[in-house]
């Protein structure tokens, strides 16, 4: 893994920020607010450097850290400066009570991402059934991911496992709108149990020998 880009300065582009510098990979961080960029990436170390917004991004990987109501407008704003990046989508569209999605059923934030960004970007969704505390745990949790390209996938999966985590595959993009509604289902298993330590995963059987 050579450079990866975050654009957001928030506790999950902060928690990823933190987790990717720790494996060896080395980060641009991207914020509107250059001052909490620049103090993000010098909290970071060496391997973290700030970025100037709308630029191009330094990294062939752009992790979109941002609320669900600005990622499109940000994706659009950035423009043909995301040709050919693999964009990923890591928010949660909840509506106002956190009870539902706040996107229509026949489609997904990610999809909607797709077709905003310039035609030979690649959208991978991924990292938004995590809470940032349980991200960062250092527990080997699965990443759920979805997206058409093969070989985006690939590279955000290699990422993934760079961070000490498990991506899981669930398809292509139309699959994001069902990973969107396990960010809600884990929204609503943490306010049952009183717990946000909460996080899916996926139990495999045992192969037969």
């Amino acid at each position: 893994m050579s450079t990866i880009t975050i654009i957001g300065t928030g506790n999950m582009a902060r928690t990823i920020d933190t987790l990717a510098v720790n494996g060896g990979t080395d980060v641009e961080i991207m914020g509107r607010d250059q001052a909490k960029a620049k103090a993000l990436a010098q909290a970071m170390g060496d391997r973290a450097t700030p970025g100037t917004w709308g630029a191009a991004p330094a990294g062939d990987i752009v992790i979109a850290a941002l609320l669900y109501q600005s990622i499109v407008p940000v994706v659009t704003e950035f423009g043909e400066s995301l040709a050919g990046k693999t964009i990923v989508d890591i928010t949660n569209p909840f509506n106002a009570t956190g009870t539902g999605l706040a996107v229509p059923h026949t489609t997904s934030v990610a999809q909607q991402v797709a077709e905003a960004a310039p035609a030979d970007a690649h959208v991978v969704k991924g990292f938004n059934t995590l809470f940032s505390h349980v991200l960062g745990s250092g527990r080997p949790v699965d990443v759920f991911l979805a997206g058409d390209d093969a070989s985006a996938k690939a590279s955000v999966s290699a990422l993934v496992e760079s961070l000490g985590l498990r991506p899981r595959d669930t398809g292509d993009l139309s699959m994001a709108h069902w990973v969107e509604g396990a960010g809600l289902l884990t929204m609503g298993l943490a306010r049952s149990s009183g717990s946000f330590d909460v996080s899916l995963g996926v139990n495999e059987l045992a192969k037969a020998s």
